[in-house]
């Protein structure tokens, strides 16, 4: 391969413990665009070229394939499982079960623990992968603290049996923080939460570091290739805010670029997707060079357009009013 970073050039964050984990991660949701194969062929690229970090998730159905690309790697490469830092994550179906959730996993994933496991949403509002963004599941209800109390107690469970290293919250709101973290017997080592200059969720952020809490940024650099259910007109997308095409003219690069090296520097880790070689290369790369000034930081903070763009109204109960209930906009948790 001619393109590779050495790991060590990769800025790390520290989790609450003092481990130390890769500043930019390679996500592994497909959308419904790519094959398993095409996401599995680009992890084995992209560890291949310095990523130690992969984001994965059962829900995405491609963890079998990825097993066997890690499978691969560790026999035709030096690279080694504890270089590695692999995240999963347990799907809505499964909160009951965790447990059937995180081995399905590992027997997919070929491996002996996960290093971080998420619980992907906060409640079990479960819909088919591929469904349209106007399908509601009947049995799909409000966010309820003793359900998801449950599942993370399973979770928990997973660190003692030694499946799972470390443990995560994603796609949570700051009043479903509050009302759980004092009730957590293991914090949670990262929060995973949609990130990107059109929708930096200040508060939100400042909220997880000031609890130890690593944030981890999807859709990066604006998600181009999510699917149709979540595009509405009103979306701005990332790459052509003006602030940021203004900055990549500056340095020279692509505006992606400044979208990743922005969420590096800031203090997130970002985990943009791409199955293309001169991309996911690049994504790690640039977060090892020529960063963006304080002033270019500001100006991006200041773009800031609020604009969320993994709604998730498939995951909407009957009687919600809209996808905006699912994120507590008053300060409230909606339904409970």
């Amino acid at each position: 391969m001619d393109h590779k970073i050495n790991p060590v050039d990769v800025p790390k964050r520290k989790l609450y413990t003092g481990e130390e984990i890769p500043v930019v991660g390679l996500g592994t949701f497909g959308s419904d665009k790519y094959t398993p194969e095409q996401v599995s062929n680009a992890v084995f690229g992209a560890i291949l070229s310095g990523y130690r970090l992969i984001d994965c998730a059962s829900v995405y159905q491609n963890e079998d394939r990825i097993g066997e690309v890690l499978q691969r790697i560790f026999k035709e490469s030096e690279i080694k499982r504890e270089e590695l830092f692999i995240t999963s994550k347990v799907w809505n179906d499964m909160h009951r079960e965790v447990l059937r959730s995180c081995e399905k996993s590992l027997k997919d994933l070929q491996l002996d623990h996960i290093d971080l496991y998420f619980v992907h949403w906060p409640f079990p509002n479960y819909h088919a992968p591929g469904c349209s963004g106007d399908s509601r599941n009947p049995d799909s209800r409000p966010f309820s603290i003793n359900e998801f109390m449950d599942t993370w107690k399973q979770c928990e469970e997973l660190v003692d049996k030694g499946l799972v290293r470390y443990i995560g919250m994603s796609n949570m709101t700051i009043p479903k923080l509050e009302a759980v973290l004092p009730l957590c017997r293991i914090k949670p080592a990262a929060l995973e939460m949609e990130c990107h200059p059109g929708f930096q969720q200040e508060e939100l952020f400042a909220y997880a570091l000031e609890h130890g809490i690593q944030p981890i940024g999807y859709c990066p650099i604006g998600s181009p290739s999510r699917p149709e259910r979540d595009r509405t007109s009103e979306d701005v997308a990332d790459t052509q805010m003006a602030e940021i095409v203004e900055i990549a003219e500056a340095h020279h690069v692509h505006p992606a670029v400044v979208c990743l090296k922005w969420a590096a520097q800031r203090g997130q880790i970002p985990i943009p997707f791409s199955v293309k070689e001169p991309q996911y290369v690049s994504n790690l790369k640039c977060v090892t060079e020529d960063p963006l000034t304080p002033e270019e930081m500001e100006k991006i903070r200041k773009a800031d357009k609020n604009c969320r763009l993994i709604k998730g109204q498939v995951f909407l109960w009957q009687g919600a009013s809209g996808w905006e209930d699912l994120w507590d906009l008053d300060g409230k948790i909606t339904g409970a």
